[in-house]
């Protein structure tokens, strides 16, 4: 009755819990958190849905990843980045792989990526391909982007050049 340590009933027991022992001071850290994670998951971190084959077998279609959009404020993006490009309007993305940086010719002969006249290698690509395109040269302000699954048609892929402004970010893991 009158000792230091009173014992807790159940319903104050599971009050600490959920609520802590300073229920405005909880109240603060939720309305703090709510505020970060509403900054980080609209400007910083982009969830992206992937809906296609065009990037299997690295990246499963229906699987969900994160855009960096801080991923490029350093350094420009490099050949192997795997980024997210706006397409039309703010919702609808594409994932891609920059193969083509700007001022470079390329072309595919063979399945083969072809960089300034000279083939280069690509572990990402896991599956056979037989693509042909001549060689083109990429403006001073695009990247040329493309899938990993190079096992379909060329007409099946969405794929060519991007300009610098269309790079959302990088895309994590």
């Amino acid at each position: 009755m009158g000792t230091s340590r009173e014992q807790l009933k159940p319903s104050s027991w599971w009050r600490i819990v959920l609520i802590g022992r300073r229920p405005d001071f909880t109240l603060l850290r939720i309305l703090i958190l709510t505020i970060f994670s509403l900054i980080i998951f609209n400007f910083v971190l982009l969830p992206i849905r992937i809906q296609r084959v065009s990037m299997e077998p690295n990246y499963k279609d229906r699987g969900i990843n994160f855009v960096n959009r801080l991923a490029y404020l350093f350094h420009e993006p490099r050949r192997g980045d795997v980024v997210a490009i706006r397409f039309s309007g703010p919702h609808a993305m594409l994932l891609k792989r920059i193969v083509g940086l700007p001022g470079e010719t390329i072309g595919f002969h063979a399945g083969q990526l072809l960089i300034n006249g000279r083939v280069m290698p690509e572990p990402y690509v896991k599956l056979p391909c037989d693509w042909e395109m001549d060689a083109l040269k990429i403006a001073a302000d695009e990247y040329y982007v493309v899938g990993d699954n190079r096992s379909m048609a060329w007409a099946d892929h969405k794929q060519g050049r991007a300009s610098r402004d269309q790079i959302l970010g990088k895309i994590l893991l």
